[in-house]
């Protein structure tokens, strides 16, 4: 007789049967939940991670994290890394810097001008030129345009 690794709780099981009813659900999150339905009718590990296409110690570890804290690994954690750089009203801002006259003395703007501007104004502590002109890319907005103000 094979031996059951997991065994849910009844409203566990339910709420993973509901849960995977959804339809719109991200792939990873997806695999974690039918990897838990999977052990709870039975399965080994191996065959479950044969199955959903993952490794045994993938399987294992989600079967240790279930047991340690419920249903809850199920979400992704937030992730360490570089946080979100600038708002969307920041980037607005500075296209806009990007669209007005140019200081006294000179023709129009440059990258590294309007970083010097976009600190000296407050709108952020510290930005590259390289940063300003990605922004401005993606607002699809060109220093050399005719037109735009600069």
């Amino acid at each position: 007789m094979k031996k059951q690794h997991l065994q849910l709780q009844e409203e566990d099981r339910t709420y993973l049967k509901d849960f995977l009813s959804k339809g719109s659900l991200r792939v990873r999150v997806q695999k974690r939940a039918m990897c838990l339905q999977e052990l709870d009718r039975g399965k080994t590990y191996q065959e479950a991670s044969r199955l959903l296409n993952v490794s045994y110690p993938t399987v294992l570890r989600w079967a240790k994290h279930y047991r340690e804290g419920g249903l809850s690994f199920l979400q992704d954690k937030p992730r360490s890394g570089r946080p979100v750089g600038l708002s969307a009203e920041q980037k607005a801002q500075i296209t806009a810097i990007a669209c007005s006259e140019p200081p006294e003395g000179y023709a129009r703007w440059s990258l590294r001008l309007l970083a010097d501007r976009i600190i000296e104004l407050n709108l952020v502590e510290h930005i590259s030129h390289t940063e300003v002109g990605r922004i401005l890319k993606k607002m699809n907005c060109s220093l050399t345009e005719k037109g735009n103000g600069a």
